[in-house]
């Protein structure tokens, strides 16, 4: 099985970088998902993707549900501790299935993965 790790490193709106890494990860799921194991790690304002009740304008993309729908097909995603401590959002609730990590763990992620895509 390939391992894919995305690299995420911006705020979920303001740009398209986290949507459009969240597109690609929701795309290979649906399409490779029995020769596929995506992994997600969140850097930088990027940890703000892992906060719940995110309210977007109706047809706007939301990354809550983004996130949702790679978490329940076994993608798997971490936010950085210290990027999430500097942001002061450490403390606050997650969506289901996400946790704050470290460099170690991202580092082993990218020794581990085939493929490292970062947006």
């Amino acid at each position: 099985m390939q391992k894919i790790l995305l690299v995420v490193n911006d705020a979920p709106y303001g740009t398209e970088k986290a949507y459009n890494a969240f597109r690609l990860a929701m795309n290979i799921i649906k399409y490779h998902k029995e020769d596929v194991k995506i992994k997600i790690f969140l850097l930088g304002d990027a940890v703000f993707c892992v906060l719940t009740n995110q309210r977007t304008a109706e047809g706007y993309y939301n990354i809550e549900r983004m996130l949702k729908y790679i978490l329940k097909r076994e993608g798997e995603v971490k936010a950085c501790g210290i990027c999430a401590e500097a942001r002061g959002i450490a403390s606050l609730p997650f969506q289901d299935g996400i946790e704050l990590s470290t460099m170690e763990e991202f580092s082993r992620w990218t020794v581990e993965s085939d493929k490292v895509i970062s947006f």
